[in-house]
């Protein structure tokens, strides 16, 4: 991994990124601490799909659907034509 400047990063915007879509990863540093890290975009996995959603915490026991893949609350709209 190669380690530029900000500034030169700045001057340098376009190439460097043709570098990135090519494969490799840029570090940038600002007054010699890194600030940064280029690089060309990662393909999202089933893994990362299951972070993001414990990331939002638990399921409310509604949400679950049973073991077949039904709800476990009756989703069926009344009849609005019924006497009840």
């Amino acid at each position: 991994m190669r380690t530029i400047t900000a500034t030169e990063a700045a001057r340098g915007f376009s190439h460097l990124l043709d570098e990135v879509a090519a494969g490799e990863r840029i570090t940038v540093t600002r007054s010699g601490v890194p600030v940064a890290t280029l690089g060309p975009p990662r393909r999202a996995t089933l893994s990362d799909l299951v972070a993001s959603l414990d990331e939002l915490g638990p399921v409310p026991d509604f949400a679950r659907g049973a073991e077949d893949g039904t709800p476990s609350v009756d989703m069926t709209p009344p009849d609005r034509w019924s006497d009840a």
